[in-house]
């Protein structure tokens, strides 16, 4: 029987992607600078949080100089020190800061995945790459029975929800397009998922104003009272 600690562990010694196990190896090997003393994960890396989550956010894959050096996800990096706080503040985190897998860290109710889990060059996977890792987030969605919400973090973390759903036979309730606070309800027999897209919280992003704090915050208000009503 398939657990979180199953997959995990499957995960980490993947090698579907040798490509990608060379670069996250060598990556962990050279090192930047600002890191010199650090041992990096260079490994492909789990989700990460609640085992009993209601609410999953999938991003697009590590980076590599954050995941890939803490072996968390959204951790180590300028994206994971926009996130962190989010959840935080929306009461998913037990503190605002992510700099490694042992500042303890934890999430209630919350999970974080991603569409591609070693870091690709630059940070962006190829196609049959994301394909590879397909399964393992059908596997994580298979094993999360409470799901109420998911939240898509970029276009290709959207989109690998909505093919999860696909996949399990989910039919939504009007087309998905991806935008910053687009709001579908995916419905497979009675059980019903909200799912929210949001922008990428990147620091392209995040520096130019194209996601601010309070549109972020504004996601995870959402998120609460989607999860207070009941029902997506």
């Amino acid at each position: 029987m398939k657990t979180l600690t199953s997959i995990e562990r499957r995960i980490v010694a993947c090698d579907r992607c040798p490509e990608l196990r060379a670069y996250c190896a060598l990556i962990a090997r050279e090192k930047r600078r600002a890191y010199a003393d650090h041992r990096y994960w260079g490994k492909p890396v789990p989700a990460f949080g609640d085992a009993n989550a209601r609410v999953m956010l999938v991003g697009l894959a590590p980076g590599a100089h954050g995941s890939n050096r803490t072996g968390r996800m959204f951790t180590g990096d300028a994206s994971g020190d926009f996130l962190y706080p989010a959840l935080h503040r929306a009461g998913f985190a037990s503190q605002p800061n992510a700099t490694d897998a042992r500042d303890g860290l934890t999430l209630h109710d919350c999970i974080i995945s991603a569409a591609a889990r070693c870091a690709p060059p630059q940070n962006k996977p190829t196609p049959r790459q994301l394909r590879n890792c397909f399964p393992y987030l059908v596997e994580e969605f298979d094993v999360l029975p409470s799901l109420r919400v998911m939240i898509g973090l970029g276009s290709i973390g959207f989109d690998a929800i909505l093919r999860v759903l696909r996949e399990r036979g989910y039919a939504f309730d009007e087309k998905p397009v991806f935008g910053h606070g687009a709001q579908f309800v995916a419905t497979n027999g009675a059980r019903r998922i909200a799912v929210i897209a949001s922008y990428h919280p990147s620091r392209q992003n995040t520096n130019t104003g194209k996601l601010t704090v309070a549109m972020f915050d504004a996601i995870f208000t959402r998120t609460k009272k989607l999860l207070a009503s009941g029902s997506p």
